[in-house]
């Protein structure tokens, strides 16, 4: 299905349509949302990326940044979660490394990847289908007011090594086996790359992203030159001065080493994985087609065989009885009582050979 194609005054609108124009203010409905309690589930390893935009300054600004809006009250973006639970141990609403939250009537669910994954909007329809069962009240389902919902925006912040384009989309419908025409159920993903150097735009109008690129690539360029650990903290090292990300740092140095370490480790690892999974999946097919190839290589072989030796006796057959007819007009000649030198003479033999024939 076709895909339409946006250039770079709305890519960053393409997720948040809609919602610029709507107040801040706090509703019925948005303290509806915000009343809901949803659990901290502190299973997952948390990401550098996560802690630091569990900082509602520094989400705020993100959030700026992507929809091009200028709030300034940081309070105002409602993370439906249980304030009680420090921010740095918060999963928020249950999915792992996200970043979720409330704000003008919209539920935006950001997530980090490292790595390219093409099944993020499937994800993310598990993902929302669980909120949306926990926000809304299930009586109300079956009551003839129609149940309103915070519309969904969903954006991935990628910085892996797969891939160079600043952003693309992923759809739901891509999943979908034999869909005809429209697809009744879509999602679409927003993946924003945030390497250093991608995104500009984007990178100038939130500093803590722009920063926190800056320490990525300062962990990759430290890692090509010695071991894993010894590069992370060169990169903080360097990073708090020069000033980036200086604060964030200084105040959670240790965590963000071990963070960090955690991090690349996963990424080297499934990178490895992909690798592996390449190898096997390039040697399963290289036998495969070996075998098709001989099998195509012996059926070709035996045709171009039998046409040749279809050929091959022909020529011998027809040579064969050219050869006996001749021997039969010189037996004539012969017994008309020719000479041999007449009939050597017509027949192109010598007279010799026409004495060892005629004794056949």
């Amino acid at each position: 299905m076709a895909r339409r194609k946006h250039n770079a005054a709305v890519k960053r609108k393409l997720i948040a349509k809609g919602n610029n124009n709507v107040k801040m203010d706090r509703n019925a409905d948005l303290k509806s949302y915000a009343g809901k309690e949803i659990r901290a589930n502190r299973k997952y390893k948390d990401t550098v990326f996560r802690m630091l935009f569990s900082d509602r300054r520094n989400l705020l600004s993100l959030y700026n940044a992507i929809n091009e809006t200028s709030y300034t009250d940081a309070a105002q973006l409602e993370l439906p979660i249980s304030e009680s639970v420090p921010s740095k141990d918060l999963v928020y609403m249950g999915m792992k490394n996200d970043l979720a939250f409330i704000v003008d009537m919209g539920l935006f669910l950001y997530e980090h990847q490292s790595t390219y994954n093409p099944n993020m909007p499937l994800r993310d329809l598990f993902y929302i289908s669980g909120e949306y069962q926990k926000l809304v009240n299930h009586k109300s389902l079956y009551s003839s007011a129609l149940q309103k919902i915070p519309a969904p925006n969903f954006i991935v912040f990628y910085n892996g090594t797969e891939r160079e384009e600043d952003y693309w989309i992923n759809y739901l419908s891509e999943s979908y086996e034999n869909l005809s025409g429209e697809p009744n159920l879509e999602l679409k993903v927003l993946t924003l790359n945030i390497n250093e150097g991608h995104n500009r735009e984007l990178m100038e109008q939130c500093q803590s992203l722009r920063e926190y690129a800056q320490y990525v690539a300062k962990v990759r360029e430290y890692a090509r030159e010695s071991d894993l650990d010894t590069a992370v903290e060169q990169a903080v090292d360097d990073c708090i001065q020069n000033g980036v990300l200086a604060e964030f740092l200084r105040k959670h140095k240790s965590e963000v080493i071990a963070m960090s370490i955690f991090e690349y480790d996963k990424e080297e690892e499934e990178r490895k994985l992909r690798e592996a999974e390449y190898e096997a999946g390039y040697n399963s097919g290289k036998q495969d087609g070996y075998n098709s190839g001989k099998q195509d290589g012996y059926n070709s072989g035996k045709q171009d065989g039998y046409n040749s030796g279809k050929q091959d006796g022909y020529n011998s057959g027809k040579q064969d009885g050219f050869t006996e007819g001749k021997c039969e007009i010189i037996h004539l000649m012969f017994d008309a009582g020719e000479s041999l030198e007449k009939i050597a003479q017509y027949t192109g033999y010598k007279v010799e050979e026409l004495k060892n024939l005629l004794k056949k």
